[in-house]
């Protein structure tokens, strides 16, 4: 453990009484966890980072956004492109109510579902990212394009 003394934060009982289905941590190494194809989806915050690297290999998201970026970012991904379900979309709510139980375990268990639309989605847009990185993709011309410029603004 580590981070923000996940003992202090949870209920009485809480780690000891999950310790044999799940995990708390403060801090994890993102990509050595989203990288494995067994990761059927990630709760996540929508950081920008995050949210590249659950595209990127392809995980769908389950949206709960804590402040700045994360709350645009998470309605992109549900509502615009359908990579995600929403825990919960409003940050300012979340912090002043409680969400049920019933309501995570709806979204979570939507988000699992073995054929969906979601899941569906987040291949192909894994399979668009990574073809954008290679040798005659679009991020990868458009980076040598940039390089370009700046040698030639540089140097001319």
């Amino acid at each position: 453990m580590g981070g923000f003394g996940e003992d202090e934060v949870s209920p009485e009982g809480f780690l000891d009484r999950t310790d044999k289905i799940g995990k708390v941590i403060g801090w994890a190494p993102q990509i050595q966890i989203l990288a494995p194809q067994a990761i059927g989806g990630f709760l996540s915050h929508c950081g920008w980072n995050s949210t590249q690297e659950s595209i990127y290999f392809g995980v769908p998201i389950a949206t709960w956004p804590l402040y700045a970026e994360q709350q645009a970012n998470a309605f992109e991904l549900v509502t615009e492109v359908g990579l995600g379900v929403e825990i919960s979309m409003d940050y300012r709510v979340g912090s002043k109510g409680i969400l049920s139980a019933e309501k995570i375990a709806k979204e979570i268990k939507d988000l699992m579902e073995e054929n969906s639309e979601i899941r569906k989605k987040a291949k192909e847009m894994s399979d668009k990212s990574r073809r954008a990185l290679v040798k005659g993709g679009c991020s990868y011309s458009s980076l040598g394009r940039l390089i370009d410029d700046i040698i030639w603004v540089w140097f001319d």
